[in-house]
């Protein structure tokens, strides 16, 4: 027991005023899946599906590909590109909808994968805005002294939540991974987070029966997602340009200061819809990569942001406006410099 003597007073841990994202890393399963393939089961076709939501391929996982596999190739390649050692890390957060054990937290298997020992690992559930609600987290912790570093991953594995007989939900979804490092910066290098929910209308997107449901009703069909698509379309469409606004009024920044707009993936009309009402110029790049790697919410901002870096239409250090939305319905949104 230790002898020394306190002084009465409650101590906290200083941390540094500003922080960024040091690093990227993603992992997209190799097997491609065309719309031709879905599309016999849900009696459509390529040009249907690509007319209501853009997407033309998507990613699913293998049977050996779990979300602990993914999670760990992007978390690794994240550090490695942060230059950050795995005990660097202080804390892993993971942002996902689909890791079916209730526990532990699948953060803790896969910082013990990664080589992270010791640090806090939790799991983060906002649907498809869970990464940028754990990024949001993840700087304010760094910010708080809490800790140095934090791995931030958004993984799916979309495919296993699916009912590939429901038209309106079969086509839409996609697997893998996509994780970044956040660390202190000298200067502004995550800006303040708008977020909120609205629990009335947690029905439009969400599971079809619980898993207790599961145990009492073995015969049931497994849990699938749902989704009222046009209450969803026409939400994200009007309610996420006022969230852009007001993120970027926050930051004291305006549409032409961006480099890139990254929004959740969940559809390319969706994403069309925002770039027409913030009236970007075209000097911003956009993300579309729904288009060949379908929606794979929580996965999808931090997918989205190394393709864009991998392909040379951003750089490091110009500004990027992230928008997650989903399930909840909730959301959260952030400009953050790119690294």
């Amino acid at each position: 027991m230790s002898s020394s003597t306190g002084t009465g007073r409650l101590r906290s841990a200083p941390g540094p005023r500003h922080t960024r994202i040091l690093g990227v890393g993603a992992y997209r399963p190799v097997r491609v899946v065309t719309n031709d393939e879905i599309a016999p089961r849900i009696g459509s076709s390529d040009e249907w599906i690509v007319s209501r939501s853009g997407i033309r391929t998507r990613h699913w996982a293998g049977p050996d590909e779990t979300l602990a596999d993914m999670s760990a190739i992007a978390g690794g390649k994240a550090l490695a590109e942060a230059g950050v050692a795995p005990d660097g890390i202080g804390c892993v957060l993971l942002a996902t909808s689909t890791h079916f054990r209730q526990l532990p937290a699948g953060a803790t298997e896969i910082a013990d994968r990664i080589g992270i020992r010791g640090a806090a690992a939790l799991d983060v559930s906002a649907a498809c805005a869970g990464f940028t609600h754990a990024l949001a987290l993840a700087s304010d912790m760094v910010r708080a002294g809490t800790v140095d570093h934090v791995l931030v991953i958004g993984a799916e594995r979309m495919s296993d939540l699916l009912d590939h007989d429901d038209r309106s939900t079969a086509f839409l979804f996609g697997d893998g991974a996509g994780a970044v490092v956040v660390g202190p910066s000298d200067t502004p290098g995550i800006g303040p987070v708008v977020w909120g929910a609205d629990g009335s209308r947690a029905d439009v997107i969400t599971q079809s029966a619980d898993w207790r449901r599961l145990r009492h009703d073995p015969g049931h069909r497994f849990p699938a997602l749902t989704m009222q698509g046009p209450t969803v379309f026409r939400w994200a469409s009007g309610t996420m340009a006022e969230v852009a606004a007001e993120t970027l009024e926050r930051s004291g920044l305006t549409a032409g200061d961006l480099t890139a707009l990254i929004p959740h993936q969940a559809n390319l009309r969706i994403t069309d819809a925002l770039v027409r009402t913030l009236k970007l110029p075209d000097t911003v790049a956009v993300a579309r990569d729904v288009v060949d790697t379908g929606n794979t919410s929580a996965a999808s901002i931090p997918l989205a942001m190394e393709r864009l870096l991998g392909d040379g239409r951003v750089t490091s250090g110009g500004l990027a406006l992230l928008i997650g939305f989903g399930a909840g319905l909730s959301y959260a949104a952030q400009v953050v410099t790119l690294p």
